[in-house]
């Protein structure tokens, strides 16, 4: 694979010491397993998260972070769990909510500099979803988007479908790498084979191709690491995580500041590992349930006043020379 380069509420949740107890040695939960489950309420309210040494605080609502972002930063967005095909009472009109988040996006006082859309384009892989998500997102007023595929996008013919449409690379095979703005992005693919209820891998070949692309970038350069299924265990018992990603990220220890960018649960949670923070994203399609409640993930039915708290988008602005990202999620409505 080759590089290419492209020019909450309003209280903050404290952890309880059963929450302190679920860590491990070097490892700060933002959302542990207790948080988690009430992170759902973060949606509500667009708070914009800065990651400095490995440590996110929150400085300011929507407005306010798009009033201190300065000429020099760039921003780019998240878009992910777009579904295009679904038509189920949990949304029945996903397009139209994706428009509603476009639109969000194509307001933004900072126009991004890209979208990464990080997977399950389509609902069921058919060559149909993949060319009206592939119109629709045209619609963003973006000069590039880039993508990884998610589950949904590989349900038929594996990754062929998706890749004929949405390839970094013609005879690639999905996971790739670029730098903009001193930044270095990785997109990475954890979809392929994979079976219900058990965790994701990346397979050897593709780790093997992370090491080698890593090798030189230098290690005061921010890293940014995108993929559909979280990078981190958020719930076993559903497969919501990657087996293999230990290793991954071993290699991007030594990095001074590493940001991983996730969708496939549909809601946002974060955690800590060292200089290493992780994101998942909500979707602009439906909400799936909290870590653990219920029998299983999957579509879930919310009150219609409720939905559009639930979905959203996620805005990433990068200062240069700083180790640092200032994260602000963007819920479709953000009305108290």
């Amino acid at each position: 694979m080759s590089r290419t380069n492209d020019n909450s509420p309003d209280q903050t949740i404290a952890p309880t010491a059963e929450d302190a107890a679920e860590g491990t040695e070097g490892t700060r939960l933002l959302v542990s397993r207790r948080a988690a489950l009430g992170c759902m309420a973060w949606a509500g309210a667009g708070i914009l998260w800065t990651v400095s040494g490995g440590v996110p605080r929150s400085i300011g609502l929507i407005g306010e972070a798009e009033a201190a972002t300065k000429a020099t930063d760039f921003t780019f967005v998240q878009i992910s769990d777009t579904h295009i095909g679904f038509n189920k009472e949990a949304n029945p009109d996903v397009v139209g909510t994706l428009r509603r988040a476009m639109a969000d996006v194509n307001a933004l006082k900072t126009p991004p500099a890209f979208v990464l859309h990080t997977g399950d384009v389509s609902h069921l892989s058919k060559p149909e979803e993949f060319a009206q998500a592939r119109d629709l997102l045209q619609e963003l007023k973006v000069d590039k988007i880039h993508f990884v595929p998610g589950e949904h996008d590989t349900l038929d013919n594996g990754m062929e479908g998706f890749l004929k449409v949405f390839a970094p690379e013609k005879g690639g095979k999905g996971w790739y790498s670029f730098d903009q703005n001193g930044v270095h992005f990785v997109g990475l693919v954890n979809v392929v084979d994979l079976q219900p209820k058990m965790l994701a891998t990346l397979g050897n070949e593709q780790l093997e191709w992370l090491e080698d692309d890593l090798k030189g970038v230098k290690s005061s350069t921010p890293v940014v690491v995108f993929a559909h299924i979280p990078l981190w265990t958020v719930y076993e018992p559903w497969g919501w995580g990657t087996a293999d990603s230990a290793k991954a990220i071993s290699y991007l220890k030594r990095f001074g500041s590493v940001t991983v960018l996730n969708g496939h649960i549909h809601q946002v949670i974060q955690k800590v590992e060292g200089h290493v923070t992780y994101h998942t994203a909500m979707s602009t399609a439906f909400p799936q349930p909290k870590p653990g409640e219920g029998p299983a993930p999957g579509p879930m039915k919310v009150p219609a006043d409720q939905l559009g708290k639930l979905l959203g988008t996620r805005s990433v602005n990068v200062v240069p020379g700083k180790k640092q990202l200032a994260l602000v999620d963007m819920p479709l409505d953000r009305s108290v």
